[in-house]
């Protein structure tokens, strides 16, 4: 599915009422913008359990890891550019 929208004055853009459905997206709720490379992602506000879950399933990691691993690892769990 795409659409093409035109950005306004103000740098908005109207969600689509065919996206809002499919996303049951409702007047006033809060969305998340994501970004990747060239890309923005739009999504529903996050759900505290299944971040809970996510973060709860990352490997226990040893210790002594330097900054630069931990992003490492980090960047690899979330495929972060």
């Amino acid at each position: 599915m795409k659409f093409e929208r035109e950005l306004g004055e103000k740098g908005q853009v109207v969600i689509p009422k065919d996206i809002r459905k499919l996303l049951g997206l409702r007047s006033g709720q809060k969305v998340i913008f994501e970004t990747r490379e060239d890309e923005v992602i739009l999504k529903t506000e996050d759900d505290p359990t299944a971040f809970l879950k996510e973060f709860f399933s990352i490997p226990r990691l040893k210790k002594n890891l330097t900054q630069k691993e931990i992003e490492q690892l980090l960047d690899e769990k979330y495929d972060l550019p």
